[in-house]
């Protein structure tokens, strides 16, 4: 039986995390597995003196085919962000080891990597599809990437405050006198949108949450709508610019612009293990429920 391919990726090559890096190859290549590391990581880990096993080998960019069962996303929600455009373009569900802070995305502990493994070539997970949303400007789609946890609309190069005329569907909303506003996926709830007040989402719901971001009149209150629907903002501001921000990637636009968010029409592949869910990442990350007196 040929051997089952695993894409190991980083964002960047963090010496602290080598013991993590060599376990978790040593892991792959007891379990008869080839590896495919990304190249600063692999490079790195040569350079540390590491002997990489002989069916490790580097990448830059993978083959438009790529027969592997998973991408290994060793970091924060940050490295599972970017593991996710490898993820997209290939369709490569992905595994989150979280050595970041929270670990909404990335919730498997570094303790339990070779667990992961273990259960990941086993068989018990599933993959749950992650909603994608696509940014458009005067009709126009961006070369930008696309975002898994939110678009944001916020003031650039002035102090003052935004106006941004919201339309669900070609039906007037509301017009929002803020600092800006987050269109979040339900992934994307527990993100840039929980922090400014907007409500926690089950990812299962498929439903998208519009959030405003320090609002200047106290009628407003974050919306969820389906993930369905085409968002259409207007945006006005006394600066020359307003900034968008695509799972926090920013690209200047100019004011005046109308842009649209909807639903791509693919999705990210992520992998869920048996015995994780969503509530027990909110129970561990939130302390969802706990009680500081006992």
């Amino acid at each position: 039986m040929e051997a089952r391919t695993i894409i190991i990726f980083s964002r960047t090559f963090d010496a602290e995390a080598v013991a993590l890096y060599e376990s978790v190859l040593l892991h792959l290549e007891r379990r008869g597995c080839r590896a495919l590391v990304v190249r600063h990581i692999y490079d790195g880990l040569v350079g540390s003196g590491f002997a990489m096993p002989a069916d490790a080998l580097p990448f830059d960019h993978l083959p438009a085919e790529s027969d592997a069962l998973a991408i290994l996303s060793i970091g924060g929600d940050g490295t599972f962000l970017e593991a996710a455009k490898i993820a997209r373009q290939h369709a490569i569900p992905v595994l989150g080891i979280n050595r970041g802070r929270l670990g909404f995305l990335s919730d498997v502990s570094q303790a339990d990597a070779t667990a992961a493994i273990d259960k990941l070539l086993g068989g018990q997970f599933r993959i749950v599809d992650l909603d994608v949303l696509a940014l458009y400007a005067d009709g126009q789609p961006q070369p930008i990437d696309l975002a898994i946890n939110d678009v944001a609309v916020s003031k650039c190069d002035n102090a003052s405050m935004l106006t941004i005329h919201a339309y669900v569907d070609g039906d007037y909303l509301a017009t929002y006198w803020a600092d800006g506003l987050i269109i979040a996926t339900a992934t994307g709830s527990t993100a840039y949108s929980l922090s400014v007040g907007g409500p926690i989402v089950a990812p299962s719901t498929r439903n998208l949450i519009i959030t405003p971001v320090a609002p200047h009149h106290l009628s407003v209150r974050p919306l969820i709508v389906p993930n369905t629907v085409s968002v259409q903002l207007r945006v006005e501001g006394r600066g020359a610019n307003v900034l968008t921000s695509l799972d926090g990637r920013n690209h200047v636009m100019d004011n005046g612009c109308v842009l649209r968010i909807e639903r791509a029409s693919e999705s990210v592949g992520r992998v869920m293990l048996e015995g994780h869910s969503f509530f027990d990442t909110l129970r561990e990350k939130l302390m969802w429920g706990a009680d500081a007196r006992n």
